[in-house]
């Protein structure tokens, strides 16, 4: 292993009683716009974390930061037992463990289906091509697509591209999916269909961190909410006693706002 404690196909698992992820006092900012302000937060293994939040409240950049798109300016991140904002950290290493969706699809328009799905195994994992198109066209089949392998995404309805790049995520075997906005693009009639892929990984105990406006998704999903505003995490607690006894006066202002435009 290296000083960075990655092994040169990514990360190990974590140790007894280790977060699957952790994130500890983490600062960001971007110019003089102080985007997290000491953001700490610890997700078990099998956990599912709903972040919620007005927008700019700082939800995707957390995920980005965990994800290393972002580098933080303070505090570190914990990934499966190891210390990924430390020096000589192989990023490329930590995202094939680490799987991110975002709001934009970001499928290349030039590949098929299937080629967009299976890009990454073969180059990134060295998967011979045969194995990694057996392991896309089960993944395609068990959320709806088995149909579409051979399909351009500009043939796809916004829900079918948006669930292809949640199986070419998949098609990485990350340990931890990060979700960011992923309806949000959507016609609300596609919403759904996304929503049940996602529905079906949390049941299936894949570890995940999900930014969303669907606060009903939330309620029904996570093991705990987190609010986010301006940077900080302002109250967490299981969706049960966060959206029905909201402690902050800021979550209840917040949650208002949502009631009231009918979204919960």
């Amino acid at each position: 292993m290296t000083a960075a404690g990655l092994t040169p196909a990514g990360l190990s698992a974590p140790g007894p009683g280790e977060p699957a992820v952790g994130v500890d006092d983490v600062y960001k900012s971007f110019g003089p716009n102080q985007v997290l302000s000491g953001v700490s937060l610890s997700v078990a293994a099998h956990e599912v974390i709903c972040l919620i939040g007005a927008s700019g409240s700082g939800k995707s950049t957390l995920l980005r930061c965990v994800n290393l798109l972002e580098p933080i300016d303070a505090g570190r991140i914990v990934l499966l037992g190891q210390n990924v904002t430390g020096p000589n950290v192989d990023a490329n290493a930590v995202r094939r463990r680490v799987g991110i969706v975002f709001q934009s699809y970001n499928l290349f328009p030039h590949m098929t289906v299937l080629r967009n799905v299976t890009l990454a195994p073969t180059k990134a994992l060295r998967m011979p091509r045969a194995q990694a198109e057996e392991a896309a066209g089960e993944l395609l089949a068990r959320f709806g697509l088995a149909d579409k392998r051979s399909e351009y995404p500009d043939r796809l309805s916004g829900g079918q591209q948006q669930r292809v790049a949640i199986v070419r995520a998949l098609a990485m075997q990350p340990q931890v999916m990060l979700l960011d906005e992923v309806t949000s693009a959507l016609d609300p009639e596609l919403v759904a269909e996304v929503l049940d892929v996602i529905r079906e990984l949390a049941d299936g105990g894949m570890t995940m961190l999900i930014a969303t406006h669907e606060m009903g998704f939330a309620r029904d999903i996570a093991n705990r909410v987190c609010f986010l505003e301006e940077g900080r995490i302002i109250e967490e607690a299981p969706p049960a006693e966060l959206f029905t006894e909201p402690r902050d006066d800021r979550t209840r202002r917040f949650l208002r706002r949502i009631v009231d435009a009918g979204r919960l």
